[in-house]
Order: structure tokens, then sequence, then C-alpha cells
């Protein structure tokens, strides 16, 4: 057990440990939101969508964000 435990041990003390703790929750409207607006451009290889994001006024603001597959890996 003296491997598992150092192992971990580590795991917890690492900034790993968030990302295996860590619970997001996910809405459903915002992920149909982010479908209903997702383009993708086969000349830059890139994915496009607009979600909808607070502003320092407190107001819905859209904002265009992109990635590519090699962000989702």
């Amino acid at each position: 057990m003296t491997p598992y435990k150092d192992m971990a041990k580590f795991l917890r003390e690492s900034r790993v440990n968030k990302a295996l703790t860590d619970r997001t929750i996910v809405c459903e409207s915002h992920v149909r939101m982010f479908w209903k607006s997702v383009r993708y451009d086969e000349k830059e290889k890139m994915i496009y969508s607009t979600v909808q994001k607070k502003d320092e006024n407190d107001k819905d603001v859209d904002i265009e964000i992109k990635f590519n597959v090699g962000d989702l890996r």
C-alpha cells in the first residue's frame, strides 16, 4: 500500500488535484445555446460559437469563442 499512499499524497498536494476533484455543473440551456450558434470553418479548421457573459454592469453581452480539435483534446 505504501506506493499508493505516496501517489495519493502527491496527487492531493499537486495542481492536478483540482482537475481530479472539481465538479463542474453544466446547465442544459448553456449546452443548447452553444450548439445553436456553433459553426465550423473548414479553411481555418476552427470551431466558432457565441456565448453570453455578464459584463461589469451585470448586462448580458455576446462573446465569440473559437477553438480547434486540439483544444478539445
